[in-house]
């Protein structure tokens, strides 16, 4: 017998029921509105969901509260409380109605871990509750009710909800949406949220066949231990990210999907053009866009140094944080790290909803307004630099690490090496460009920017319009950075691993200002 406790928050007996589970989502608060859809209900206000496990255990029992009580004053496990079971694959389907994977850090994509899930499903689901680690459900709101029922309210769907088993969630879908689907309409679903647009299409054919998914699925339910106890409510949610980090390690969870997780990247992703925020992989195996080739967030984590180091060097930021140039293109998971030193400081960013924060420092958020240019302009950079280049009577596409898209010219050379078959594209907006080339022997000039940075009202900004800038003295700029070319030999990695080739880009840019104002001047 298990012990649980009821509304009134006194524990009472729960009757043991192995006759099944059924998982029960319902949409509301009073009795009145609800209606009645098979096992579980619908209504129209508060999303909600009642699991009743066929056999459930929870940690700690009261028993072990008892014991727990002698040893410490806590009678409880860092503030925490889990029940775990079994539920049946059939009664998940209100959770795959109207469940997110918002909550988990990383999101679902098929591969080798749901192909083991399938396969599994398909020839043991009697061994499948042993085989898989399951599903993880956290909520800090929740009431647990008698017959092995629990009811839980996700509020706060960025930080409640599936926590871990994504992969299984999408895995159990697919399952089920190959016994109504074709073969070849179900192999192109590699993403959870195609599956549940393929899920709600054909909902009214899974109803027909819901009695055939029998197999268990191991659930398990970790909430606070005290729901009255607002500081157990608030320790619970504090470390609802932790567990979420350590649950996805055999994901290989990235330090980025936590840190966007934790909302580090929220003023970030807000202030991006649209059409390059969906092509970013937030989290991983995740980005909005259809794209094969998604931006990396730590590539503008990277490119972020660009103004915070400015502020750094104006004293602005509230501690003495920033890195060295080189490292935004040599090393970004360090760019990656300091940003997050820096954006976990409370002078910076302050604890918001649960586990998430807020940025309040004015000075940063002006560095990631400059930020939101720099995609652009790295791209702008990227495909007008040859041209600059050429203009001072050289002969960019003469060097052999660059390769030009010209489908004429290739068709008629002898030595195609110098050639590319399709055409290349910038690397953040796909813009076609003439030729492609390795990014490190543009990362200086891109660095160079910050030479075109001022402060002004305390925050950092834009001396002038930086695509005008770009328009009007890129050739001069360029003209002098072959320079720099020369001494590294047209080696991009030698480029764009010193320190005095990117100082150099931005004294050009520097001085190219300080001509600019002269001439709007006079």
């Amino acid at each position: 017998m298990v012990s649980v406790l009821s509304a009134a928050g006194k524990r009472k007996p729960a009757a043991s029921d192995c006759r099944g589970s059924y998982l029960s989502y319902s949409l509301g608060t009073t009795e009145a509105s609800l209606s009645q859809h098979g096992d579980w209900i619908v209504n129209s206000e508060n999303p909600k969901i009642i699991v009743r496990f066929a056999l459930v255990a929870e940690q700690p029992s009261l028993r072990d509260e008892e014991r727990l009580s002698h040893i410490s004053s806590e009678n409880s496990i860092a503030g925490i409380k889990r029940y775990t079971g079994f539920v049946r694959g059939r009664d998940l389907f209100p959770l795959f109605d109207h469940g997110s994977l918002e909550a988990n850090p990383r999101a679902a994509k098929t591969g080798s871990v749901t192909r083991g899930i399938l396969e599994s499903l398909e020839k043991t689901p009697e061994l499948f509750p042993f085989k898989s680690k399951g599903i993880l459900l956290g909520t800090s709101d929740y009431e647990a009710l008698q017959r092995n029922r629990f009811e839980l309210r996700f509020n706060e769907p960025a930080s409640e909800g599936i926590l871990d088993g994504g992969h299984n969630m999408l895995a159990i879908g697919i399952y089920m949406l190959s016994k109504v689907m074709e073969d070849s309409e179900v192999g192109k679903i590699s993403l959870w949220e195609e599956m549940k647009d393929a899920w709600d299409e054909n909902r009214a054919e899974l109803d027909e066949v819901k009695e055939a998914f029998d197999f268990l699925v191991p659930v398990e339910i970790i909430v606070p231990s005290n729901v009255e106890d607002v500081k157990a409510v608030q320790q619970f949610e504090m470390s609802v990210l932790d567990i979420c980090a350590a649950r996805n390690n055999n994901a290989q969870l990235t330090q980025e999907t936590k840190s966007n997780k934790l909302g580090l990247y929220t003023e970030i992703r807000d202030r991006l053009d649209r059409v390059i925020a969906e092509r970013v992989e937030w989290k991983s195996n995740e980005w909005d866009s259809s794209e094969t080739r998604p931006i990396k967030v730590r590539d503008l984590l990277a490119l972020a140094w660009i103004p915070l180091n400015k502020a750094n060097e104006e004293r602005l930021l509230p501690l003495d944080i920033s890195v060295t140039p080189q490292n935004i293109y040599r090393n970004k998971g360090e760019c990656s790290k300091q940003f997050d030193k820096l954006m976990l400081d409370e002078r910076v960013t302050i604890a918001s909803d649960g586990p998430t924060r807020e940025l309040v420092n004015e000075v940063v958020g002006s560095c990631f307004d400059i930020l939101s240019d720099l995609p652009k302009l790295y791209d702008k950079i990227y495909a007008e630099f040859p041209e600059a280049y050429n203009s001072n009577n050289y002969r960019f596409g003469s060097n052999p690490i660059v390769k030009t898209y010209d489908p004429a010219r290739r068709a008629v050379a002898k030595d195609k090496s110098g050639f590319v078959v399709s055409q290349p594209t910038t690397h953040y907006l796909n813009l076609p460009v003439k030729y492609r080339y390795p990014d490190g022997l543009i990362m200086p000039l891109v660095y160079g920017l910050k030479g075109l940075l001022e402060i002004s009202d305390g925050k950092v900004k834009w001396a002038t319009n930086p695509y005008q800038f770009v328009d009007l003295y890129l050739k001069d700029i360029a003209g002098a950075y072959r320079l720099v070319l020369d001494m590294a030999r047209f080696d991009p990695q030698k480029l764009a691993k010193n320190e005095a080739s990117h100082e150099f880009a931005v004294s050009e840019f520097s001085k190219a200002l300080v001509l600019h104002r002269a001439k709007v001047a006079a």
